[in-house]
């Protein structure tokens, strides 16, 4: 693998609950993408949903991950406190006349969450609450290579014509604040889950809206229960144990189809070192879902 010591790769985990198997692997395979380019791994913690957030999660987060070995550089980012930096992004789109406020409700939307312009002849009338959208314009066709899923593309302005920015209770919605705070921490390169390809095209428009860099995509297959369900905590994933750091490490690497550590390797540390040696992104299945080996 060519070293580039420019790469700037990123977790972003959100603080619902504690480090589970599926989140590891994705945190894994991040983190040594950019340690066997020789770049750096970035951690920011997407805590922008207090509702959804459980007390403590986050520091539960941080500590397994620091007892897995695996040690980000420079320090977190929290999204909570880029508030300002939201708006300006906010004002930035506004100054294109491409937002409206839309006060629908769920039943009133079209696929995939649109409004469809509803909201759009009658802004006048639209109070709060509302949230705040986007429009797209109907030619938008946005196009991408996944290193893992290959080709993809999607027809936007035909597929969701509207999405939201802000939503109804005034938080900021996800699609616009991972591509902020992608850009402020200069990511190049992100490896992250396929559940969350869906989302690539929409976080592509507002790049290119707001005229940021497109980072190089990686979607891993999401590992999921034998009822086909992703794991996590809603699907109730065990929390990881600590104490079996390392061989939580090897169960992720064997999910992500790398060469096994050797036996005698039995520090997190040394499996960590041995799978950055060998790191070869091309065995990583490339499938969308991969059930969990019975225990």
């Amino acid at each position: 693998m060519q070293p580039d010591p420019q790469y700037r790769g990123r977790f972003a985990p959100s603080p619902t609950g504690p480090l589970h198997l599926g989140s590891l692997i994705a945190a894994l395979a991040s983190y040594l993408d950019a340690r066997a380019h020789g770049g750096q791994w970035l951690l920011r913690m997407e805590d922008l949903d207090p509702p959804r957030e459980e007390p403590g999660a986050a520091k539960a987060i941080l500590d397994s991950l620091q007892d897995h070995g695996l040690h980000w550089d420079g320090p977190v980012l929290w999204q909570s406190h880029r508030a300002q930096a939201y708006q300006q992004a906010l004002d930035t789109l506004s100054a294109q006349g491409v937002l409206f406020r839309c006060d629908c409700t769920r039943a009133m939307l079209g696929p995939d969450g649109a409004c469809a312009g509803r909201c759009l002849g009658r802004q006048a009338d639209v109070t709060t609450p509302c949230a705040l959208r986007v429009q797209v314009p109907r030619d938008c066709n946005i196009a991408f290579c996944d290193s893992i899923q290959g080709h993809q593309q999607q027809a936007l302005g035909h597929a969701l014509p509207d999405f939201v920015l802000r939503r109804k209770d005034g938080l900021v919605a996800y699609q616009l604040a991972v591509v902020v705070d992608d850009a402020f921490q200069g990511i190049d390169h992100i490896v992250r889950g396929s559940d969350l390809l869906s989302s690539t095209c929409r976080q592509i428009f507002l790049q290119q809206r707001l005229n940021l860099p497109t980072p190089a995509y990686t979607h891993l297959p999401v590992i999921s229960d034998a009822r086909g369900q992703k794991f996590s905590k809603q699907s109730h994933a065990p929390a990881l144990e600590s104490g079996t750091a390392p061989h939580n490490l090897r169960q992720a690497l064997a999910f992500l189809g790398q060469t096994a550590a050797p036996a005698e390797l039995e520090s997190c540390r040394q499996v960590l070192d041995f799978a950055t040696t060998h790191w070869m992104p091309s065995a990583i299945p490339r499938e969308m879902w991969i059930a969990a080996a019975a225990p």
